[in-house]
This record gives C-alpha cells, sequence and structure tokens, in this order.
C-alpha cells in the first residue's frame, strides 16, 4: 500500500496576474484602513461639499435662473457630485505624494510584488473612500430638497460616478508621482482641477457662459457627466447644442474616463518604476 503522492505548491510568483490582484487588494486595504484612524481625511471633504450645496442653493440659488421645470437644487445636486468625484484626483494625488515622501513607496519597492499593484490598490481604495462620500451627500441633497425620477436610475448614477472616480483616480497618481512634495501637489491639484470643475455646466446653464467659452465648457468632462447624471435622474437639464457632447453626454463620458485609465494608468506605471530603479 503507497501513501498517497502529495502535491508541493508554491506561491504565485511576484509580477503574475494572479499575484499583481492579491498585492492589490493587500495594498487597497491598507489605505482604507487609514480612513477609521485619521477620521479628519473624510470630515472636512464632507463638510466642503456640504458647504458647496448650502452656499450655492442659500446664496445664489435665487440669483441663478433655471429655464423650464425643475428647480435651483434639482439642477445643482448632479454637478456637486460630479465636482466631488473631479477632485478625488486630488485626494489621490496627495496621498500619493506624502506616500513617496515618507519612504512607503521605498519599502513597498524592497517587497517581491507587482510594479502595478501600489498605483491600483491606491485608486481602488479611493474610489471606495469617495464612494462613501457620494452617499452623505446624496443624503444632504435629499435634506435640502434633490429628488430623483426613480432608484434604478439613481443606482445608474452612482455606478458612473465611482467609474468617473476610478478614472481621476489615476490622473491623480500620475500628478502625485511628478511633485516633489504634499505642498506643490496641493498647489498643482488646485491650479488643475479648479478650471475643469467651474468652466462647466456645474453651477450655471451653458448659454448664461460668453459664447466662445461655451463649446470648451460643454466637451469638458465635468460637464458631460453632469449633463448625464441630470437626464437619467430626470433633473433640469437646459438644452444642449447639436453636438455629440450635447446630445449623448454619458457616451463621452464614458470616452473620457476611458482616455484618462489608457492614457494615464501606463504612464504612471511607468513612473513608477523609473522611481524603483
Amino acid at each position: 500500500m503507497t501513501a498517497p503522492a502529495t502535491v508541493a505548491t508554491t506561491p504565485a510568483p511576484a509580477g503574475t496576474r494572479q499575484s499583481a490582484i492579491t498585492d492589490s487588494l493587500l495594498i487597497g486595504w491598507r489605505n482604507l484602513k487609514r480612513i477609521p484612524r485619521i477620521p479628519e481625511l473624510a470630515a472636512f471633504a464632507i463638510i466642503q461639499s456640504i458647504m458647496f450645496v448650502l452656499l450655492f442653493v442659500f446664496v445664489f440659488g435665487g440669483a441663478i435662473a433655471i429655464a423650464g421645470p425643475g428647480n435651483y437644487v434639482d439642477f445643482l445636486m448632479p454637478g456637486i457630485f460630479a465636482q466631488t468625484i473631479v477632485f478625488a484626483a486630488g485626494t489621490t494625488a496627495i496621498g500619493m505624494t506624502d506616500d513617496i515622501s515618507k519612504g512607503i513607496v521605498d519599502r513597498f519597492r524592497s517587497l517581491p510584488m507587482s510594479h502595478s499593484a501600489v498605483l491600483t490598490g491606491r485608486t481602488f481604495a479611493d474610489v471606495i473612500y469617495n464612494g462613501g462620500i457620494l452617499i452623505v451627500l446624496m443624503v444632504t441633497g435629499f435634506v435640502v430638497g434633490w429628488r430623483v425620477d426613480s432608484l434604478p436610475n439613481l443606482l445608474i448614477g452612482y455606478a458612473l460616478l465611482l467609474f468617473f472616480a476610478y478614472g481621476m483616480t489615476w490622473l491623480g497618481v500620475f500628478l502625485g508621482m511628478n511633485v516633489p512634495t504634499v505642498e506643490v501637489a496641493q498647489q498643482v491639484i488646485f491650479t488643475v482641477l479648479f478650471p475643469i470643475t467651474f468652466i462647466s455646466n456645474v453651477f450655471v446653464p451653458l448659454p448664461t457662459l460668453p459664447e466662445w467659452l461655451q463649446p470648451i465648457a460643454e466637451w469638458n468632462p465635468t460637464s458631460t457627466l453632469t449633463a448625464t447624471l441630470r437626464e437619467l435622474w430626470g433633473n433640469p437639464n437646459p438644452i444642449q447644442s447639436d453636438s455629440l457632447a450635447g446630445q449623448q453626454p454619458g457616451l463621452v463620458t464614458i470616452g473620457w474616463v476611458i482616455a484618462f485609465i489608457a492614457i494615464f494608468g501606463p504612464l504612471a506605471v511607468r513612473r513608477y518604476r523609473r522611481l524603483s530603479r
């Protein structure tokens, strides 16, 4: 009688797909565990977004006319969600710069792990983090009078926001690895993201902008995302132009996300590998 044969198993070597997924999940979990330890990060992000809601609803809302049915609260809230997600790139960039400056990335580089795991783990964690902030903002919106047509469309819009956030986090990773300090990262993020959020249809209808600026604002990814959410949720969405961005904002938004991932994902991984040398 012979003993049953045993098959020796070895962990997947670093660089395989299985190893990359496992490493990414571990890095993502590490980043998520920081949130309860530093609750101020989420608290101030939520407070800032709520301040935008209250400021524009109760201070400027009466001075901004919306053509057609609906009110300014319903017009504003999808834009606030879009703005919050655009600024997700800032959270990612600052976190990435902080990890590099503190030597945490150097510790990861010394381990037998996938090059992309540090970056994908960061992006996954930040998407979950921003998903939580969105839920708080949506509750705030319902409190101030915002309404949607149906729950299924609300969930579809929420999923689109998370997809857009994933694209923006890759922009944030790339920016975060190309600045020397957290202070510089904050200035770069403000310079890059501030125009993207305000040269848009978030706070005012596009026809109120100067004629030469309207096409730029209409093709702005923040504008296409906002217009898509308004259409999904039955919120006021003033008449757009006959361009593709005006007639098919959802399609253009998905295109923007794919472009962000396709461009900044490889650039970020390449930059990370150069840091590893």
